[in-house]
């Protein structure tokens, strides 16, 4: 009878000793967890005033944009700052991160690839990236600036979207970028597809239409060579 309660209280003795180590591995686990998030919440503040402060010294140098510029989030500017990472290394340093992360938050605000964007930058201006780029001379002038507009294109574009306007202002690597990108939601809007935006962005609206009337489609060399560049840069980056 003895030996039957000893062993009944040894059984109890370890039942409560089971329960309490799994109570303390669950308070223990919870109290990682705790930590973890702690320390995640931490470092997603650290990086927000990061953010803030990277954003400051770009509008600095974009004093064009409106004062209500609704900024990405923070998931949208992780990506963005990645992008210009890589583009700044993809140009061997030629185009710099602050332009790449503008291209894009700009490209994210209005849906488009942000590679296509830099792409059609790089054979504009002839895988140089300088944002002093002048074109040769055309029966229509000059195109100038890293997105390569002429003087009397990039007017009404800044007026459809309700930007300020000055010659000048085609040499700022910002307001080239975010022309362009206007441009190019514009011409999608009227055509819905990146064969006809970038050929017409390449030899113009007229010039799109002459190039389906001789050649049947608008799948240009232009606009072949820039969405399988920018397909293969996108590829890169998400491996």
């Amino acid at each position: 009878m003895k030996k039957h309660y000893l062993l009944y209280t040894l059984g109890t003795a370890l039942l409560v000793l089971a329960t309490v180590s799994v109570v303390l591995a669950v308070q223990n686990n919870q109290m990682k967890n705790k930590v973890a998030e702690i320390e995640k919440a931490k470092e997603k503040q650290k990086q927000e005033q990061m953010m803030e402060a990277e954003i400051e010294t770009m509008e600095e140098y974009i004093d064009h944009l409106p004062e209500d510029y609704d900024l990405a989030g923070y998931d949208a500017w992780q990506r963005a700052t990645d992008a210009g990472e890589h583009m700044y290394e993809d140009s061997d340093g030629k185009f710099e991160k602050e332009w790449g992360t503008f291209l894009a938050l700009e490209a994210d605000r209005k849906n488009i690839d942000p590679f296509l964007v830099y792409e059609l930058i790089r054979v504009e201006t002839g895988d140089t990236f300088d944002p002093e780029t002048v074109g040769p001379e055309t029966q229509y002038g000059h195109a100038y600036g890293l997105a390569q507009f002429m003087k009397n294109t990039g007017p009404w574009i800044a007026d459809m979207a309700d930007m300020p306007y000055e010659d000048e202002m085609l040499f700022d690597p910002y307001y080239s970028i975010q022309l362009s990108v206007v441009y190019l939601e514009f011409l999608y809007g009227q055509y819905g597809d990146w064969n006809h935006v970038l050929t017409a962005y390449h030899r113009g609206i007229y010039g799109l239409e002459d190039y389906i009337e001789e050649n049947g489609d608008a799948k240009s060399w232009y606009a072949v060579e820039i969405q399988e560049n920018a397909d293969r840069t996108a590829m890169t980056v998400s491996r």
